[in-house]
Protein backbone atom coordinates (compact mmCIF):
# COMPACT_ATOMS: atom_id res chain seq x y z
CA UNK A 1 0.00 0.00 0.00
CA UNK A 2 1.26 3.48 -0.98
CA UNK A 3 2.07 6.12 1.40
CA UNK A 4 -0.23 9.23 1.48
CA UNK A 5 1.62 12.18 1.63
CA UNK A 6 0.19 16.13 2.67
CA UNK A 7 1.99 19.09 0.91
CA UNK A 8 2.25 22.07 2.47
CA UNK A 9 3.22 25.25 0.50
CA UNK A 10 5.18 28.62 1.99
CA UNK A 11 4.49 31.54 2.31
CA UNK A 12 1.90 34.00 -0.16
CA UNK A 13 0.75 30.47 -1.53
CA UNK A 14 -1.96 27.93 -0.98
CA UNK A 15 -2.60 24.55 -1.82
CA UNK A 16 -2.95 25.47 -5.23
CA UNK A 17 0.57 25.44 -5.91
CA UNK A 18 0.70 22.07 -5.83
CA UNK A 19 -1.21 21.80 -9.51
CA UNK A 20 1.97 20.55 -11.31
CA UNK A 21 3.07 17.66 -8.71
CA UNK A 22 -0.20 16.10 -7.14
CA UNK A 23 -1.44 14.54 -10.16
CA UNK A 24 2.18 12.71 -10.29
CA UNK A 25 1.86 11.75 -7.32
CA UNK A 26 -1.79 10.20 -7.57
CA UNK A 27 -0.66 8.61 -10.98
CA UNK A 28 2.02 6.35 -9.06
CA UNK A 29 -0.79 5.07 -6.65
CA UNK A 30 -0.44 7.99 -3.58
CA UNK A 31 -3.71 9.93 -1.59
CA UNK A 32 -2.40 13.55 -2.08
CA UNK A 33 -3.81 16.34 0.60
CA UNK A 34 -2.76 20.01 -0.32
CA UNK A 35 -3.93 22.11 2.65
CA UNK A 36 -4.26 25.78 2.73
CA UNK A 37 -2.67 27.49 6.02
CA UNK A 38 -4.99 29.60 7.46
CA UNK A 39 -5.39 33.12 6.17
CA UNK A 40 -4.21 31.86 2.42
CA UNK A 41 -5.38 30.05 -0.50
CA UNK A 42 -8.79 29.53 -0.71
CA UNK A 43 -8.44 30.08 3.59
CA UNK A 44 -7.90 33.76 2.77
CA UNK A 45 -11.19 34.65 4.91
CA UNK A 46 -9.77 33.47 7.80
CA UNK A 47 -7.32 36.66 8.31
CA UNK A 48 -8.99 37.28 11.74
CA UNK A 49 -7.42 36.33 14.11
CA UNK A 50 -3.98 36.90 12.51
CA UNK A 51 -2.64 33.40 12.03
CA UNK A 52 0.21 32.21 14.32
CA UNK A 53 2.71 29.27 13.41
CA UNK A 54 0.71 27.87 16.23
CA UNK A 55 -2.39 28.40 14.31
CA UNK A 56 -0.39 26.21 10.80
CA UNK A 57 0.92 23.62 12.77
CA UNK A 58 -2.82 22.87 13.80
CA UNK A 59 -3.77 22.87 10.47
CA UNK A 60 -1.78 20.65 9.38
CA UNK A 61 -2.10 18.40 12.97
CA UNK A 62 -5.50 18.26 12.21
CA UNK A 63 -5.75 17.21 8.82
CA UNK A 64 -3.71 14.22 9.64
CA UNK A 65 -5.98 13.04 12.64
CA UNK A 66 -9.19 14.25 11.14
CA UNK A 67 -8.33 11.46 7.84
CA UNK A 68 -6.50 8.86 10.20
CA UNK A 69 -3.83 9.61 8.49
CA UNK A 70 -0.86 6.69 8.89
CA UNK A 71 2.77 5.39 7.76
CA UNK A 72 2.49 9.50 6.10
CA UNK A 73 4.98 11.28 4.27
CA UNK A 74 4.97 15.14 5.44
CA UNK A 75 6.14 17.82 2.94
CA UNK A 76 7.11 21.67 3.55
CA UNK A 77 8.17 24.19 0.75
CA UNK A 78 9.93 26.99 2.17
CA UNK A 79 8.70 28.68 5.29
CA UNK A 80 6.67 25.07 5.81
CA UNK A 81 9.80 23.77 6.81
CA UNK A 82 8.30 25.74 10.24
CA UNK A 83 5.26 24.25 9.57
CA UNK A 84 5.78 20.35 8.99
CA UNK A 85 8.65 20.11 12.01
CA UNK A 86 6.25 21.77 14.85
CA UNK A 87 3.54 19.21 13.08
CA UNK A 88 5.97 16.26 13.28
CA UNK A 89 6.70 16.86 16.91
CA UNK A 90 2.82 15.93 17.52
CA UNK A 91 2.65 13.54 14.69
CA UNK A 92 5.77 11.43 15.40
CA UNK A 93 3.90 8.06 15.23
CA UNK A 94 2.43 8.73 12.05
CA UNK A 95 5.26 10.14 9.90
CA UNK A 96 7.08 8.05 7.95
CA UNK A 97 9.27 10.52 6.18
CA UNK A 98 9.99 14.35 6.31
CA UNK A 99 10.52 16.25 2.82
CA UNK A 100 12.15 19.67 3.44
CA UNK A 101 12.03 21.28 -0.08
CA UNK A 102 14.20 24.57 0.17
CA UNK A 103 13.40 25.13 3.66
CA UNK A 104 13.97 26.11 7.40
CA UNK A 105 14.49 23.46 9.49
CA UNK A 106 14.32 24.40 13.13
CA UNK A 107 15.16 23.47 16.00
CA UNK A 108 13.09 24.02 19.63
CA UNK A 109 12.17 27.50 19.97
CA UNK A 110 13.86 28.78 17.00
CA UNK A 111 11.92 31.07 14.79
CA UNK A 112 11.77 31.24 10.79
CA UNK A 113 14.81 33.91 11.51
CA UNK A 114 16.78 32.19 13.90
CA UNK A 115 17.18 28.67 11.69
CA UNK A 116 19.98 29.10 9.86
CA UNK A 117 23.05 26.81 11.02
CA UNK A 118 25.74 28.60 12.45
CA UNK A 119 23.98 32.36 12.41
CA UNK A 120 25.25 35.01 14.75
CA UNK A 121 22.81 36.43 17.16
CA UNK A 122 22.99 40.13 15.76
CA UNK A 123 22.56 38.21 12.44
CA UNK A 124 19.49 36.97 14.04
CA UNK A 125 18.36 40.55 14.69
CA UNK A 126 19.13 41.65 11.02
CA UNK A 127 16.34 39.29 9.97
CA UNK A 128 13.78 39.86 12.10
CA UNK A 129 14.12 43.39 11.42
CA UNK A 130 14.59 42.69 7.70
CA UNK A 131 10.77 40.28 7.84
CA UNK A 132 9.22 43.63 9.97
CA UNK A 133 10.40 46.34 7.42
CA UNK A 134 8.47 44.02 4.63
CA UNK A 135 5.43 44.30 6.16
CA UNK A 136 4.22 48.41 5.89
CA UNK A 137 0.99 47.86 8.24
CA UNK A 138 3.50 45.31 10.73
CA UNK A 139 1.09 42.50 10.19
CA UNK A 140 1.02 41.29 6.58
CA UNK A 141 4.06 40.36 4.50
CA UNK A 142 3.10 41.85 0.66
CA UNK A 143 3.59 38.97 -1.97
CA UNK A 144 6.72 38.92 -3.56
CA UNK A 145 7.28 39.30 -7.51
CA UNK A 146 7.23 35.62 -9.12
CA UNK A 147 11.02 36.60 -9.87
CA UNK A 148 11.98 36.51 -6.33
CA UNK A 149 11.25 32.89 -5.82
CA UNK A 150 12.65 31.65 -9.27
CA UNK A 151 9.75 31.59 -11.79
CA UNK A 152 10.48 33.27 -14.80
CA UNK A 153 8.67 31.43 -17.78
CA UNK A 154 6.07 34.54 -18.49
CA UNK A 155 2.79 31.72 -18.40
CA UNK A 156 3.64 30.58 -15.00
CA UNK A 157 4.18 34.14 -13.55
CA UNK A 158 1.00 35.34 -14.10
CA UNK A 159 -0.38 32.20 -13.00
CA UNK A 160 1.25 32.79 -9.26
CA UNK A 161 0.77 36.52 -9.56
CA UNK A 162 -3.24 36.00 -9.78
CA UNK A 163 -2.87 33.76 -7.00
CA UNK A 164 -0.30 34.92 -4.13
CA UNK A 165 -1.69 36.49 -1.14
CA UNK A 166 -0.33 38.37 1.91
CA UNK A 167 1.26 36.25 4.53
CA UNK A 168 0.87 36.71 8.25
CA UNK A 169 4.43 38.59 9.68
CA UNK A 170 3.98 36.88 12.98
CA UNK A 171 4.51 33.52 11.81
CA UNK A 172 7.62 34.53 10.83
CA UNK A 173 8.84 35.85 13.92
CA UNK A 174 7.15 33.05 17.00
CA UNK A 175 9.14 30.28 18.16
CA UNK A 176 8.24 26.74 17.30
CA UNK A 177 7.88 24.50 20.33
CA UNK A 178 9.09 20.91 20.01
CA UNK A 179 8.65 19.38 23.10
CA UNK A 180 8.37 16.03 21.82
CA UNK A 181 12.00 16.15 19.91
CA UNK A 182 10.79 17.83 16.22
CA UNK A 183 11.91 15.89 13.65
CA UNK A 184 14.62 14.10 15.42
CA UNK A 185 14.66 10.13 15.02
CA UNK A 186 12.40 10.68 11.58
CA UNK A 187 14.08 10.14 8.02
CA UNK A 188 14.12 12.98 5.85
CA UNK A 189 15.01 14.50 3.06
CA UNK A 190 16.27 17.72 1.82
CA UNK A 191 15.79 19.24 -1.37
CA UNK A 192 17.82 22.44 -2.93
CA UNK A 193 16.37 24.46 -5.21
CA UNK A 194 20.79 25.14 -6.89
CA UNK A 195 19.85 27.57 -10.13
CA UNK A 196 19.92 29.89 -8.45
CA UNK A 197 20.30 28.72 -4.59
CA UNK A 198 18.37 30.60 -1.89
CA UNK A 199 21.42 31.81 -0.25
CA UNK A 200 19.39 34.82 1.31
CA UNK A 201 16.87 32.61 3.51
CA UNK A 202 19.70 30.45 4.06
CA UNK A 203 18.43 27.04 2.97
CA UNK A 204 22.02 25.94 1.28
CA UNK A 205 23.83 25.88 5.28
CA UNK A 206 20.69 23.24 5.68
CA UNK A 207 21.78 21.76 2.98
CA UNK A 208 25.10 21.10 3.98
CA UNK A 209 24.03 19.72 7.00
CA UNK A 210 21.97 17.37 5.00
CA UNK A 211 24.61 16.13 2.87
CA UNK A 212 26.52 14.39 5.89
CA UNK A 213 24.09 11.85 5.62
CA UNK A 214 22.36 10.09 9.27
CA UNK A 215 18.97 10.92 9.55
CA UNK A 216 19.72 12.83 5.88
CA UNK A 217 19.25 12.32 2.47
CA UNK A 218 19.99 15.44 0.00
CA UNK A 219 18.82 16.29 -3.08
CA UNK A 220 19.37 18.71 -5.68
CA UNK A 221 17.03 20.62 -8.46
CA UNK A 222 18.48 23.14 -10.96
CA UNK A 223 16.31 25.32 -10.77
CA UNK A 224 14.99 28.12 -8.72
CA UNK A 225 13.24 28.41 -5.33
CA UNK A 226 9.40 27.83 -6.33
CA UNK A 227 10.90 23.83 -7.85
CA UNK A 228 7.04 22.67 -7.35
CA UNK A 229 5.93 25.15 -10.39
CA UNK A 230 8.85 25.44 -12.16
CA UNK A 231 10.59 21.94 -12.39
CA UNK A 232 7.63 19.92 -11.08
CA UNK A 233 8.06 16.43 -12.59
CA UNK A 234 11.72 15.85 -10.57
CA UNK A 235 10.09 17.89 -7.69
CA UNK A 236 7.64 14.70 -7.59
CA UNK A 237 9.90 12.33 -8.40
CA UNK A 238 11.97 13.26 -4.98
CA UNK A 239 9.19 13.23 -2.99
CA UNK A 240 8.19 9.66 -4.37
CA UNK A 241 11.51 8.86 -3.66
CA UNK A 242 10.75 9.46 -0.06
CA UNK A 243 7.87 7.60 -0.16
CA UNK A 244 9.11 4.62 -2.06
Amino acid sequence: MTSPIVLVHGAWHGGWCWDKVRPRLEAAGHRVFTPSLSGLGEREHLRHPVPSLRTHVADVVNLVVAEDLRDLVLVGHSYAGMVITGAADALRDRIRHLVYLDAAVPADGQTFASFVPGIAPEDVMRREAAFRSMAPDGIWLPPVAPAMVGVSDPDDARWLQQRLRPHPLRTWLDPVALPHGGSSGIPKTYVMAANPPTTAMGYPRVAQIARQGGEWSCREIDCGHDMMVVNPEQTAAYIAEAAA
